[in-house]
């Protein structure tokens, strides 16, 4: 309550309220000067009010005193229960944990005035999660209060914690929050097979790298922690498979390493190791992190193709052997316990000609048509091996025969061989042999008996696969012969012997002192080779090339001279104007009369046309004509002549601008030339009667008249 000194009682003085929330929060009255509060006031919303209060007269309004200030505090009383930074909070931990380890750390806030009593001291406590885990009181952190905590046992736990004022005391208010806490994985279990023995088949014919079976070792871990590494450690069949690791399923995939054979070995016992590739070495004292189980296959029988007994054959033969004599065998046997009989034969494809054959009881390889080492000197055949109560169970060799050679080939010259004489020549002549000649071959020559007594010449063996040639005589006229041609005989040394007899041409030439050749009166010593073919077509083509072009210039030329009369409009010429209105087409045989050119004297004077009716009868002025307009007549019978024997042109119906009028013509001329010259002495209004055809060109003409008279 505020009261002035001056106030007499009498109600002339009254109070007046200003500043924070007056005549909203706070009221005064005027009379007494009671201050009173409208609404509860909240200390965390405002905790101070700064008022001025002062009385003034209430008929002239002077204030009686200066202005006073005070000022309102408000008292913290607990209205406000703590509150937490979150309604959730989510925490992790490793499994296994000792006790006491750190879990995460929780905040509540009162908003009360911390410095007024306990309204503002919060205490935390757990009401769920015990006894697996405890909070501090004070600082709200959350820890482990379990040993070995296991996540394969239970992984997520949910945890309630209490914020209470007034420091914990009866009457305090307080608030909660939830914690959701998980229990990571650590490797605290080793891989275990749940079966301690393992059977698979598998058939010998499994390809390799092909699965036999799968086995799985389990662990309770997940992520790396559950990573295992399969091995197999031990067994008969250690070279025979193999085991890869499946990363997706984490499984064990025994392959096929070794190719399988029933008949060698049926059964095969493995020992397969499991390990956990991520050890965490603070729990190795729960023991190894591995285990091992035992794996059983047995090896299934099918039916196998049969097999050889090399992988290849290889066979020589002499090319004089005869027809139809072994040269070697293939050997091939069913693997099968049931020891099924082999037939064979020769696959065809690889022997077209059909040289060998093959026994096919027993596998004998023989010939069937003669050999000739210097045509082929390796056969490369394939034989195949098939059951004979199930042929699709097959097999192929390779066979590879050689063709030895034998002396069935005389020797010859590699190459033709001319030579010239003048006085006293001599020549080295070298014979091969198409034979083999694995040691070398040695030749000897001699002359042809029926030339060594008579011929001019003698031959001399160099016994190294040589021979010089000697002139006989010391003079020769090549006037009087000039070739000369002289059998050898060619032998080699084999057996048996083979020999043949080849010609050596000799010319006879003219030569300098020193024995250089001038000049040979029969052909030259090198034949000049014929032209080649592609040579010949060259030629042919260019022929070609020429007619062609003589064809196409003539045509163009002949094309010229068809040229039209009429060339361009600036023709001297009179011209034929085309109108758009000619009248009635072809069956119009009123509108035109070719026998009034032919014969001006036939013209009707007095017949009309029967495409227009004209409104006045008019009638055309003629010059004086010709009695018989015979230079017409020629023109026309000449261009049609020449239209008839002209084998250009087109065999249908053609328009033919002839461009001429003749001498006398009865319309006279439609030169635009001439009517230039006679413009001003033409009359023009007898266009008006040639009827409606005719009316726009009577308008143009007339219209001209009348701008010349005006």
């Amino acid at each position: 309550q505020l009261h002035s000194d001056q106030d007499k009682g009498d109600g002339s003085l009254k109070y007046i309220l200003s500043g924070d929330g007056a005549g909203d929060l706070f009221i005064i009255n005027e009379n007494t000067g009671d201050i009173q509060a409208t609404k509860r006031l909240d200390r965390e919303e405002k905790p101070v009010y700064i008022l001025r209060a002062q009385a003034v007269n209430r008929r002239t309004g002077r204030p009686v005193e200066p202005e006073s200030e005070f000022i309102i505090k408000i008292h913290d009383i607990n209205d406000n229960e703590p509150m937490f930074t979150k309604d959730v909070y989510n925490a992790s931990i490793p499994e296994m944990s000792d006790i006491g380890t750190f879990v995460v750390q929780v905040t509540a806030t009162d908003a009360d005035d911390p410095t007024y009593g306990n309204s503002a001291k919060v205490v935390y406590s757990i009401l769920q999660g015990q006894p697996y885990f405890s909070v501090e009181s004070e600082t709200g952190i959350i820890k482990t209060a379990l040993l070995n905590m296991d996540r394969e046992n239970r992984e997520q736990y949910q945890v309630v914690i209490q914020a209470k004022d007034m420091g914990g005391q009866m009457g305090g208010l307080s608030g909660t929050t939830t914690v959701n806490i998980t229990l990571t994985d650590v490797n605290d279990n080793p891989p275990r097979f749940p079966q301690s023995t393992y059977q698979f088949r598998v058939p010998e014919s499994t390809p390799l790298g092909s699965p036999v079976g799968r086995i799985k070792a389990n662990d309770a871990d997940v992520d790396e922690n559950a990573e295992i590494e399969y091995s197999i450690t031990e067994g008969d069949g250690y070279d025979m498979f193999g085991i890869t690791t499946d990363k997706d399923t984490q499984e064990g995939i025994i392959t096929v390493k070794k190719a399988l054979d029933f008949e060698n070995k049926n059964l095969y016992i493995l020992k397969v190791e499991a390990t956990n590739t991520h050890v965490d070495p603070r729990f190795l004292y729960l023991g190894p992190f591995k285990d091992s189980a035992t794996v059983r296959i047995q090896v299934e029988d099918v039916d196998e193709p049969p097999v050889f007994s090399r992988p290849a054959f290889i066979m020589e033969v002499k090319e004089d052997i005869p027809i139809n004599s072994v040269i070697g065998t293939v050997t091939a046997q069913d693997p099968d316990a049931a020891r099924n009989p082999v037939k064979y034969s020769v696959d065809r494809h690889t022997d077209m000609d059909r040289v060998f054959n093959i026994n096919s009881g027993n596998g004998s390889i023989f010939t069937s048509k003669p050999l000739d080492r210097e045509t082929l000197l390796w056969h490369n055949i394939t034989v195949i091996a098939a059951e004979i109560n199930n042929p699709k169970q097959s097999s192929r060799v390779p066979v590879f025969i050689k063709v030895l050679d034998v002396n069935d080939n005389a020797p010859e010259f590699a190459m033709f061989y001319e030579t010239f004489v003048c006085e006293n020549a001599k020549a080295e002549q070298v014979a091969v042999d198409k034979d083999d000649s694995y040691n070398g071959h040695q030749f000897s020559f001699s002359l042809a008996p029926e030339a060594a007594s008579s011929s001019n010449f003698t031959l001399q063996d160099n016994r190294d696969n040589t021979a010089g040639i000697f002139t006989r005589k010391t003079r020769y006229n090549r006037h009087e012969r000039s070739t000369y041609f002289l059998p050898v005989v060619i032998s080699d040394n084999d057996y048996p012997i083979q020999s043949s007899t080849e010609t050596v041409t000799i010319r006879v030439c003219a030569c300098d002192h020193r024995g250089k050749m001038l000049s040979c009166n029969a052909e030259a010593l090198i034949h000049p080779t014929g032209l080649s073919t592609g040579a010949l077509i060259a030629i042919l083509l260019c022929i070609i090339i020429l007619l062609v072009t003589v064809v196409l210039f003539a045509a163009l030329r002949r094309q010229r001279k068809k040229e039209p009369l009429i060339i361009s409009k600036e023709d001297i010429r009179d011209n034929i104007v085309s109108y758009n209105d000619e009248g009635g087409g072809e069956e119009d045989t009123q509108a035109f009369d070719i026998g009034t050119l032919r014969n001006p004297e036939a013209i009707d004077d007095n017949k009309l046309r029967r495409d227009i009716v004209p409104e006045t009868l008019f009638i055309p002025r003629r010059t004086a004509t010709t009695r018989d307009n015979t230079d017409v007549r020629d023109f026309i019978n000449q261009r049609l002549k020449e239209n008839d024997t002209d084998p250009t042109a087109p065999p249908y119906d053609s328009l033919a601008t002839y461009a001429y009028e003749g001498n006398g013509s009865v319309a006279e001329s439609l030169s635009s030339l001439e009517s230039v010259t006679t413009d001003g002495d033409q009359d023009y209004d007898y266009l008006s009667d040639w009827g409606p055809r005719f009316k726009k060109l009577a308008d143009m003409y007339g219209s001209m008249d009348s701008d010349k008279d005006s």
